[in-house]
């Protein structure tokens, strides 16, 4: 992705080097089983760890240390402020040749190990998610080198570009008022919370290819490929057959690897937010 000498988003929160002694007790291997099993990278993650964490006793000192960041970890902050710079272009156009109001642009936070978010505490075992309560993205990019070396994924700069925009479209969700009306339809129907779950992150993959659409003139050869090897790597069948063995596609909340490919690249062919529907598909 040519991405250097480009406008960095203001929006950026970088926490990286900021370490609490006491972190999160409870931010090892149960959270990491949890969140691999039900929310990896993607959705309101957050909002539901937070209650898991209170119930195992996680804690978070107060006490903060600063280390000075080292010149990779500064080229990464750049690119970070790039993409979300690059997010903010095209979704306050979307959202004005859509009539869908203002666009108000999240604030994406980079850290380190854990963070406090109002959504509640989590540890970097999370990945990359979404807070509506306070419409901000939290990333610890040492995800993305385990995305790499466990989950298979090619990597490369674009695939942490798809993470990002897959995480700002759980924002669009929020501002038109879709992820408060599949909460609300979860409540009504638990049969169906799982379905419509899926429904939600698949609609974030869509998102995040038709940002990649009107991203068009940055992008390099192989980009694509690498965003489609992400979605391929943490499709839920692809984790459960990792995790555990077997596939149980009842308990998917995210979609397959097919599907998460085939919603991005819809997202990306088209470039038209009307024709991602994807709950009419899951659910009729």
């Amino acid at each position: 992705m040519k991405w250097q000498g480009r406008r960095q988003s203001g929006n950026l929160d970088d926490r990286r080097g900021m370490s609490g002694k006491g972190k999160l007790v409870a931010g090892g291997g149960v959270i990491a089983i949890i969140v691999l099993t039900l929310q990896f990278f993607g959705g309101e993650t957050g909002q539901q760890l937070a209650p898991i964490v209170e119930q195992l006793g996680g804690s978070q000192s107060q006490t903060v240390e600063q280390r000075e960041l080292t010149a990779q970890e500064k080229e990464m902050g750049n690119f970070m402020g790039t993409v979300l710079a690059d997010t903010e272009n095209v979704w306050n156009q979307i959202f004005a040749d859509n009539n869908l109001g203002d666009y108000a642009e999240p604030t994406m936070v980079l850290f380190t190990d854990a963070v406090s978010t109002a959504c509640g505490n989590a540890s970097s075992a999370s990945g990359p998610f979404y807070c509506p309560a306070d419409q901000k993205v939290y990333m610890d990019l040492a995800f993305f080198d385990e995305l790499k070396t466990r989950f298979g994924a090619k990597g490369g700069d674009f695939a942490i570009a798809y993470v990002t925009a897959h995480e700002i479209g759980h924002h669009v969700q929020t501002l038109v008022g879709t992820s408060q009306k599949v909460r609300q339809l979860q409540q009504q129907n638990r049969n169906a919370a799982n379905q419509l779950s899926v429904a939600l992150e698949l609609q974030a993959d869509f998102y995040a290819g038709v940002w990649a659409h009107y991203n068009k003139e940055y992008l390099e050869e192989g980009d694509i490929e690498e965003a489609l090897s992400a979605a391929n790597a943490v499709g839920d069948d692809a984790i459960q057959k990792r995790t555990q063995g077997d596939v149980v596609p009842d308990s998917f909340t995210h979609g397959s690897s097919e599907q998460r490919m085939k919603w991005f690249m819809k997202g990306y062919k088209t470039g038209d937010i009307n024709q991602g529907d994807t709950f009419s598909e899951l659910l009729n």
